[in-house]
């Protein structure tokens, strides 16, 4: 195939991977996109009901094939906040942990109500055949709507909730979503990103920068706000 032929088929799929989108391939690593579009992550859709209760919609089998109303009760919105201010701090530190314990928490809850979710395995290519598997616009889609639901439940102080963003939009292999928050002390974007580890698992979170240059949340220097140790206290800084 001669070089003019490649850039044709370069672009065809390019073209392709705009209008339809790219089910299950969630890789990883430069361009950004910061909008919700057709065959991309949801937007949240959730509501309060008078009883303290949420209903929310959960995607999964890889980029929302399958969608799944749930509700969580009162309950277990305040057992979720609860593990969440194990981490009281006002340091960068332990805002970041409580984010991260919030978004296992509300996974958590989901695979409570809808448990084929504990067939999801880290990244793609080890579930690729189970009902329940996620992939990067799943979880993005879920943890937008998981931090919007804990933002709305007045536990995300100090924090904005954004939009999705992308990186890698027109590599067919490398394409990659995740949920984004802003630091509002700061005003720094902030990637969190729970495709890297199985559902139910604390999620990734580094700088949005470091995340759209392809930098992993557990390698240096961004393995400091993503410990994970055998108890949830010790994510905090005074080990309570």
């Amino acid at each position: 195939m001669g070089s003019e032929e490649k850039k044709v088929g370069v672009f065809f799929a390019a073209c392709l991977l705009l209008l339809f989108g790219l089910p299950g391939y969630c890789p990883a690593s430069g361009h950004v996109l910061d909008e919700y579009t057709s065959g991309r992550p949801l937007p949240p859709d959730y509501h309060f009901n008078p009883d303290g209760s949420v209903d929310l919609r959960v995607c999964y089998n890889w980029s929302c094939a399958r969608t799944k109303e749930l509700v969580f009760s009162r309950e277990d919105l305040s057992a979720a906040t609860r593990e969440m201010m194990r981490c009281r701090g006002n340091t960068l530190h332990e805002r970041l942990q409580r984010i991260r314990i919030g978004v296992w928490q509300m996974e958590n809850l989901a695979r409570k109500y809808l448990p084929v979710l504990a067939n999801d395995r880290a990244v793609n290519n080890k579930d690729q055949d189970s009902e329940g598997r996620t992939d990067c616009v799943d979880n993005t889609s879920n943890t937008t709507t998981f931090l919007q639901i804990l933002d709305d439940l007045s536990v995300l102080d100090g924090w904005i909730v954004s939009t999705p963003r992308v990186r890698d939009r027109f590599n067919l292999w490398q394409v990659h979503w995740t949920a984004v928050v802003i630091d509002d002390r700061s005003g720094e974007h902030w990637s969190v990103d729970s495709w890297f580890r199985p559902h139910g698992h604390l999620p990734f979170l580094l700088p949005l920068s470091g995340w759209i240059a392809g930098k992993k949340g557990w390698k240096a220097p961004f393995e400091k706000f993503n410990p994970y140790p055998q108890y949830v206290n010790e994510l905090c800084e005074d080990g309570r």
